[in-house]
Formats: structure tokens, sequence, C-alpha cells
């Protein structure tokens, strides 16, 4: 487990306290329409009050690459932000210099501000020095609550951490706790289900996988691929037929590791990629010249439940087949459920991250079951890879 300040540990109070947060929410006509990641901020905002600190956010909004985009202001998400606390939120119109300055110069005990958006300033992205000293100037600590950001070496994930006295937030230290009892040192056995359309987005992944996990399920596109490495003809389905060494690379790995693989034993059809499609349940290896594989078949979530049935630790990444569309749905629902399942009954720790896996969950109705949910993407995605992420490096490093 990483060794890194909590709120617990830190003194906040009287302190201005420059707490990173990820508010990147979806914003159309100038509302905001999904306040989830808003609202996973609040423990950290209320307990820094509670410590006697003054919470002052730090947030990217978008990418406008250094310039100044009023689209992409971060004004706009500030009713969303008050709601969720229940408080009214200072703006200010930068996040250095004088606006900024003034804005926290003039804060009272008990006061949010939130700044506005870091990228606003090349200085962000590029880690610059000179940006993030303007940036820790403005506070005595540094909370950082932003996980899904932790992959990016920017001044307000990285840069401040190795400048002030630091921590971790409530939603930063719950991923980071989720994860290592995902694969930093989880009950054995393990499994990870990791779907998605390509073998080639997904390489490091799987190739790390191999060497931390009992059992490997492979689904979605990528499964096919692998199908066609093991010589199953797979019709018009999508696959990376440039791919198939590089899969039998992987199947040769898992072989030496004593990871098994679980692909498909059956295997769903159509010749139509839509909803309601016209399709049929076949053996793996009786995929039709005219069709596309979409979705697994009852066989396969039936083996994956058996095999889930005897694992202590999931950790999902990716749907199984077209989960968008029905009926290729099918296989993703079951599975998860199953999953969701097991963790009501305390047989199974299960934590699942990534875009598409989230709103694979959600539609399953089996995210509320799992242990832990990452709001993450990219980062959890890196960090399945066994990657560093600077954010949380940077933490660990931070004086104690």
């Amino acid at each position: 487990m990483a060794k890194f300040n909590t709120i617990d540990d830190m003194d906040l109070d009287g302190k201005v306290v420059l707490t990173r947060v990820d508010v990147n929410v979806p914003v159309e006509d100038g509302q905001v329409t999904d306040t989830t990641r808003i609202d996973k901020i609040v423990p950290t905002v209320k307990d820094i009050q509670a410590k006697g600190g003054i919470p002052v956010l730090l947030a990217h909004f978008d990418r406008p690459k250094g310039q100044r985009v009023e689209g992409m202001s971060l004004r706009q998400i500030v009713p969303a932000l008050e709601a969720a606390l229940g408080q009214p939120v200072v703006f200010a119109d930068d996040c250095i210099g004088g606006p900024a300055k003034r804005v926290v110069a003039a804060l009272q005990p008990g006061q949010v501000a939130l700044m506005e958006n870091t990228r606003f300033h090349a200085g962000e992205e590029q880690n610059d020095g000179t940006f993030a000293a303007s940036l820790a100037a403005l506070g005595g600590a540094y909370v950082n609550d932003a996980f899904s950001a932790a992959h990016r070496a920017h001044a307000s994930t990285e840069g401040l951490a190795r400048l002030m006295y630091a921590g971790a937030g409530r939603l930063m230290e719950a991923e980071l706790k989720a994860l290592d009892a995902a694969l930093g040192d989880p009950q054995r056995p393990v499994m990870a289900v990791v779907g998605g359309a390509k073998v080639s987005t997904k390489l490091d992944l799987l190739t790390n996988l191999v060497e931390k996990v009992d059992h490997l399920v492979i689904g979605g596109g990528m499964a096919n691929t692998f199908l066609v490495a093991k010589g199953v003809e797979v019709g018009k389905s999508l696959a990376e037929r440039d791919m198939a060494d590089t899969a039998r690379a992987i199947l040769e790995k898992a072989d030496a590791t004593g990871c098994k693989i679980h692909l498909p034993v059956d295997i769903v059809v159509a010749r139509e990629f839509k909803a309601g499609a016209a399709s049929e349940t076949l053996p793996v290896d009786q995929c039709p010249a005219d069709a596309m594989i979409l979705d697994a078949g009852p066989e396969t979530v039936e083996a994956l439940r058996q095999a889930m049935t005897a694992c202590k630790t999931l950790i999902w990444n990716g749907p199984l087949g077209a989960f968008e569309i029905e009926p290729f749905d099918a296989a993703t629902n079951a599975a998860a459920r199953a999953a969701a399942e097991l963790t009501a009954q305390g047989q199974l720790v299960s934590v699942a991250g990534g875009g598409d896996t989230v709103a694979a969950l959600n539609k399953a109705g089996a995210a509320e079951g799992f242990t832990f949910i990452s709001t993450a993407g990219g980062a959890f995605l890196e960090w399945m890879e066994g990657k560093t992420l600077p954010g949380v490096a940077a933490l660990e490093a931070a004086k104690r």
C-alpha cells in the first residue's frame, strides 16, 4: 500500500488548503448534467472544514490548451457545486495572480472557494515550476483528491505536492485502498475481467495482468482477436488479425505464469449491428462467414460465474459484448449481476473502473453491488497496467 498523509494526519487548522479535485463534469447549455464527480468531493471538503481548514478548490475543465476559453470556464459548475456542498461557493476569475490572491485573502473559516480552470495556463500541463509556485503561494497546505488526474504530471496534480505540506483527500484515499485490495495485496484467487474493442489499446494491461491474476477473462472485440489467434473463424466480427501473434504471446505467457485465460465458449451472432437485430447463439467455432460476434453466450456466462464463485477478488475493466444495444448486453449484465451477488454475500471483493465499465455496470443495475467503483478512466487503466502514477508518487514523496 502506498504511504502518504491523509486528512487525518494533517494539521489544517487555520490554513488555506489548496484542494485539487476533479469536477470535469458534462455540461449542456450551461447546466451540469451529471453531478457524480462533484458529489464525490463533498466528504473531502467537509472534512477539511471540520479540521479548521479553508478549502480552495483547484480543477481543470475540458482542454483549453493554455488559453482562456469562456465556454470552458469553471464558473458554470458553481451552482451544482453549491447544491452539493449546501453552501455558497466563492469563485475566482483566475487561479493565480491578483484575482486569486484577493479571493483567498478575503476568505473566512467555513467558506469554500473555487479557482478558475487551471488549464487556462500553459504552465499547468507543462508542470512549470513558476506556475506551481504561484499556485502554492495561495495556501498553507495541499490536498489531492483527484485520483482520476493522478496519471498526469501537471502542476496542480504533481508539482504542488513537491512544494507544500501535502496529503490525500478522501476520494484519493478510497481509490488507492480499493486498488491495493484488488491488485497490490489481494485475497486470492484473483480474477480480472477485461473487455473492449482492441487488443492494441490494452496490450500493456493484458501483459501486466497475466503476471498478477489467477484468472483473466477477455471479452468484447478483444476476445475475437484471441479466437483468431487460436485458429477460430470469426466471420465479419471486429478483430485485429495483425495482432494474432501478440495474442498468442500473451496466451503463452499466461501458461508460464499459471494464469487461466477465459475466452467465450459460445457466442451470440447477428448480420446487423443494431438494436433488436435478429441473432442466434452458437458454439464458438461455428460463426457464419457473413455474421458478427456481438456478445458471449449463456454457457460462457455460466462458466464465468462458476470461476468467479471460486475467487476472492475481482477487478473489472470493460464489457463482454456490445453492451450499448440489446440484446447484446446480456452477457455483461448477467456476469455483472453475478459479481454483485457474490459481493453482497461477502464472498468477493469487487473493484471496477473505466468509462465504458461504469456505464455497463450501471446499465446492468449492478454498480451499487460492487465493493468499489472507480471514478477514474485513464488513471485506473494505467494503474492496472502497473505504471507509476505521478500524482500518487508525489504524495508518497511529500513530507509527513
